[in-house]
């Protein structure tokens, strides 16, 4: 695992780092490009089997190979382990794009296909270009993150436009709300930089709007 830097040992690495980049940008080229359309889910790692969301990122899975969809998720425990249960258990194809990480992070078992990246900016451009919509379960800063960034990207045409979907309202309601109200106000934000996402909490309802705008 690759140590925090400092400027003074950056230079003697830089090489090295850039060949590291470039295999993991091809090794996920290579893995990914067949596996048809695709949706990621994201989420808390946090939540056990228990959780209503996790019943929920499972059921949304489902529904999305049933439909015809792979199902991408960081490979973790949580959510992303429900969506993969989800989806392994459905007959489909069930994607861990996993990090490294210095802490002892626990994988999910349900990937039937698995990458594992250092960088974390590697790992994010896979979840965007694989993927055809982002469907968005509670979760901290990690999963805001990766969404935030995907909705910058789209906003600043970088990336195509695709459907980013927000599951529970009662947990993200509060935030959708600020982002209307407050950078509005402040003129930080147009109106059109929220017609982006949605927030939607019915899995089939999910699915269907998925299909739909694929489908255009």
């Amino acid at each position: 695992m690759e140590k925090g830097l400092t400027i003074n040992h950056t230079a003697a690495t830089d090489s090295w780092r850039m060949f590291h980049i470039m295999a993991e940008f091809v090794e996920g080229f290579d893995a990914l490009s067949g596996i048809g359309p695709a949706v990621s889910i994201f989420g808390s790692s946090r939540v056990g089997p228990d959780s209503p969301i996790y019943a929920k990122a499972e059921e949304i899975a489902r529904l999305l190979v049933r439909n015809g969809f792979a199902v991408i998720t960081g490979g973790g425990p949580g959510v992303m382990e429900a969506a993969n249960k989800g989806a392994a258990e459905e007959g489909g194809r069930s994607i861990g794009l996993r990090i490294e990480l210095s802490r002892n992070e626990v994988h999910n078992v349900y990937s039937n296909l698995t990458l594992s990246f250092r960088y974390f900016f590697v790992r994010k451009f896979m979840f965007i270009k694989y993927a055809m919509a982002y469907v968005i379960l509670p979760g901290g800063y990690g999963t805001m993150d990766e969404c935030f960034e995907a909705l910058n990207l789209i906003v600043t045409q970088k990336s195509r436009t695709f459907p980013m979907i927000f599951v529970g309202r009662d947990y993200w309601e509060g935030l959708i709300n600020w982002i209307k109200r407050v950078p509005f106000r402040t003129g930080t934000l147009g109106p059109s930089d929220t017609e982006v996402f949605k927030i939607i909490d019915e899995p089939q309802q999910v699915v269907n709007t998925i299909k739909k705008v694929v489908n255009e």
